[in-house]
């Protein structure tokens, strides 16, 4: 609940990082290439975990992956992988490691060529999918779009992009708008489209 005591989206709980997020982050339409391939990949890092874990670890991961700027992330190689599997402050995950450097190499392609936000952007046509969820029990862990968005990604080169990471991905991104039409963010989320 709200101070004013409208409902969120329940997936949030009460803990004020994750309140943070959902009221602030979540669902809000992002733009910013950079931005966008941070929450990607976060996004695979996730995979077997709970967000709230990663969120925990955000930070960390900005600081071990030096603010995600694809340009330097691209230039690693075995001593950055090494370096990261002894880093406590992240999850240490070799493929997850060797596939962000792989995809750092992507997205520097996809944004030569034709704009990482605006490839990312066209699997939803340009603009915000926009769901009328009125509880969490209809709410879906993949769509047309995002399976589509996982094959594309992965013919590029990405990895841990499947259908659901990459919905998920969507929703947090903005690309979605999943925000129960019942939660205040619904309707703030939808003005930002």
């Amino acid at each position: 609940m709200t101070a004013d005591s409208t409902p969120r989206c329940p997936w949030c709980g009460t803990d004020p990082l994750y309140v943070a997020y959902h009221d602030e982050e979540w669902g809000r339409p992002e733009r910013d290439p950079r931005a966008l391939w941070e929450m990607l990949i976060l996004e695979g890092f996730q995979a077997g975990l709970s967000w709230y874990t990663i969120l925990k670890k955000r930070e960390n991961f900005r600081a071990a992956f030096q603010g995600f700027q694809p340009e330097t992330i691209a230039s690693w190689g075995a001593d950055e992988v090494e370096r990261l599997l002894l880093d406590p402050g992240i999850v240490r995950h070799r493929g997850k490691i060797e596939s962000t450097i792989r995809s750092a190499r992507a997205f520097l392609e996809i944004e030569a060529a034709e704009g990482f936000s605006s490839w990312l952007w066209s699997f939803t046509g340009g603009g915000v999918l926009q769901n009328r969820l009125g509880t969490m029990a209809e709410a879906v862990a993949s769509t047309p779009e995002s399976t589509a968005m996982s094959k594309a990604l992965k013919k590029r080169g990405f990895n841990f992009c499947g259908p659901a990471i990459t919905y998920a991905f969507m929703q947090a991104a903005g690309m979605v708008n999943d925000h129960l039409t019942t939660c205040p963010q619904h309707g703030e989320c939808a003005a930002l489209a």
